[in-house]
């Protein structure tokens, strides 16, 4: 970690031994596991959003620990957010992925992740580098040890075009149905013919971490935010249960994929 993330880890350090609270203890008073609260003091995951509030609320620190990290974020060119998804990614031994209006990054092809990038916010170069990112992220499927991968997607993602260019939209369901048929990932969609349902308020993943705790991400159209607060986390596990139920079957799945992956041959 570099210097400025030390500066604050040693700030929070400082501000609970002050305090005379044990890690247990102090965890206890902002809802976190005193194992939560040791991993983030030695760099063992990073401080998130929801950690710091609760410090702050807590402790009555008129918002100093929130301003820090968010001073701490713009040091770094990427979002504070997706630096610490990525982390959380890398360490996790289950993802459990929801997803309305994209095939899941993990699953991208890279004319696909190009192309859900292409026309928006960025400049080319952002693009490229947002491309690049998205595929090294993918290599943590690839390793000796993955983690187990569920995503749960809604069907109008396969049938939703992203760009009008030739032979994307099949090659990118080949691609997710070849994955699909990997040992340590499982993919569900959602059939059209659920109608409403609890997930279409939103995108969200969590992560599972070797000490059993959880972490989640989630994203709309103003913000993409880290939660970690445990009442909250439960709430998205029940809404996991909820559109998981609601999907079919994996085999099910498997063949609705390539069902529709040969409409866009």
């Amino acid at each position: 970690m570099g210097s400025a993330t030390d500066y604050v880890l040693g700030e929070l350090r400082m501000f609970r031994t002050a305090l005379g609270l044990s890690q247990d203890d102090f965890g206890r008073g902002i809802g976190y596991s005193g194992s939560h609260v040791s991993s983030v003091e030695t760099g063992g995951r990073p401080p998130t959003k929801d950690y710091m509030k609760a410090i702050d609320a807590q402790h009555h620190t008129n918002e100093r620990f929130t301003r820090m990290l968010r001073e701490l974020g713009q040091l770094d060119a990427d979002p504070p957010w997706l630096r610490e998804w990525i982390e959380f990614e890398r360490e996790a031994t289950t993802l459990r992925w929801f997803e309305l209006a994209y095939v899941p990054g993990l699953l991208q092809t890279e004319r696909y992740a190009r192309a859900t990038l292409i026309g928006g916010r960025f400049s080319p170069p952002e693009v490229e580098k947002a491309v690049t990112s998205r595929l090294e992220r993918q290599l943590i499927l690839e390793r000796e040890h993955p983690p187990q991968f569920i995503a749960v997607l809604d069907e109008a993602i396969l049938r939703r075009p992203v760009l009008d260019q030739p032979g994307l939209m099949a090659e990118q369901l080949d691609h997710l149905a070849e994955q699909a048929r990997r040992e340590h990932i499982q993919v569900h969609v959602v059939p059209s013919d659920a109608g409403m349902y609890l997930g279409l308020a939103g995108q969200f993943i969590i992560a599972e971490l070797p000490d059993g705790t959880r972490t989640a991400h989630a994203d709309n159209q103003l913000t993409a935010q880290i939660i970690d607060a445990p009442a909250d986390i439960a709430k998205l596990a029940k809404t996991w249960e909820i559109v998981r139920n609601e999907a079919l079957p994996r085999r099910q799945s498997l063949e609705l994929i390539k069902e529709v992956a040969k409409s866009w041959t």
